[in-house]
């Protein structure tokens, strides 16, 4: 055979062996690519989602503890809380995830267990510090156990209080809570209304006197 002469074509077994090889050389690239596009769209619309809800929880568009207008349904947390105890629950609805926290010096404090930055948990760590402290692993926020406040990371508020009772027993109730930064006063008085006007009275809130004879009358 002359070297400038075509090589004979194969046929058989061979041409079938490369064929099949040629067509699997295709098709992991076409999968390949399909992975690689389906990712992208997985991990587009993850990061989409944390976009929307960091924005709405910051916005206030997305429920947020402490929003009702009324006072919620008092609620047992436990039956008993010992110092450096802690106890999760849901308060006031049962998509509001709370925390109650017994301090070392005998003090009941409950918050939101919803980070007020992206909205993952907050769990409690007793061994930071005196009081131990409020946690978010998610991004490494942290708040003071005592009162709430933001003490590192990106969180932009502080934890939401919900305020807790202790009956004779020493069973432990969650009665009302508060929007985040809001006094207790603040809160009762927004949530008590013109249901309450006696409450309303005895916490000095703005225009108990006036809705009190208005009722009178």
């Amino acid at each position: 055979m002359s070297l400038t002469e075509p090589p004979p074509p194969v046929t058989g077994p061979e041409l079938a062996g490369e064929d099949a090889a040629e067509r699997l050389r295709d098709r992991i690239s076409a999968d390949s690519l399909t992975t690689r596009r389906d990712y992208l769209r997985i991990v587009a619309t993850v990061s989409g989602g944390l976009a929307v809800g960091g924005v709405g929880v910051a916005s206030g568009i997305l429920h947020r503890h402490g929003d009702s207008e009324s006072l919620p349904r008092p609620k047992k947390v436990a039956d008993q809380l010992a110092p450096g105890e802690s106890v999760a629950f849901r308060f006031p609805g049962d998509e509001d995830r709370a925390l109650a926290v017994r301090l070392s010096d005998g003090s009941l404090v409950g918050y939101s267990a919803v980070c007020t930055h992206l909205a993952c948990a907050v769990l409690w760590r007793e061994d930071r510090g005196a009081d131990g402290e409020l946690y978010c692993p998610c991004h490494e926020g942290v708040f003071d156990a005592r009162t709430g406040e933001v003490t590192a990371g990106p969180p932009p508020r502080p934890l939401p209080r919900i305020f807790l009772t202790e009956e004779i027993d020493g069973s432990v109730w969650a009665v009302a809570t508060a929007r985040s930064g809001e006094s207790a006063r603040e809160a009762l008085c927004r949530q008590v209304g013109e249901d309450r006007p006696d409450v309303a009275r005895r916490l000095g809130c703005p225009g108990a006197d006036r809705a009190t004879e208005s009722r009178r009358t």
